[in-house]
């Protein structure tokens, strides 16, 4: 039963030293948890919301809409305040042809597989 209990203290004494490397290593920058955070974060973009991209997106100041460059989805665009934009949703017409052109190659292809 000691060396159960050892081991357990050794294995506490290990948890307390990594936060306090964690801890010193913000000390040394003299920025709180929060600042560190702050500093990644990116005003007047967002993320396309196709999942297979999320590619960020940048829209121009007073821009209605704004098309993926990777995808090509298109989202039509929100002003909250000036320089801070938001998704407010898709433009359906766009979406919707994107969409029945990738309908239609995946149809070709099933269709191949069942010919052979």
């Amino acid at each position: 039963m000691f060396r159960c209990d050892v081991h357990l203290g050794e294995h506490y004494l290990g948890l307390v030293n990594q936060r306090k490397e964690f801890d010193m290593a913000i000390e040394q920058e003299k920025i709180s948890g929060a600042a560190s955070l702050r500093a990644t974060r990116t005003y007047g973009k967002f993320r396309c919301h196709n999942p297979t991209c999320m590619e960020r997106l940048e829209p121009k100041a007073g821009d209605k809409t704004i098309k993926c460059p990777t995808c090509g989805m298109e989202y039509r665009v929100a002003w909250v305040k000036d320089g801070f934009p938001r998704i407010r949703g898709p433009v359906w017409d766009v979406n919707r042809k994107i969409a029945d052109e990738a309908f239609a190659k995946k149809m070709k292809e099933q269709k191949k597989k069942e010919g052979k």
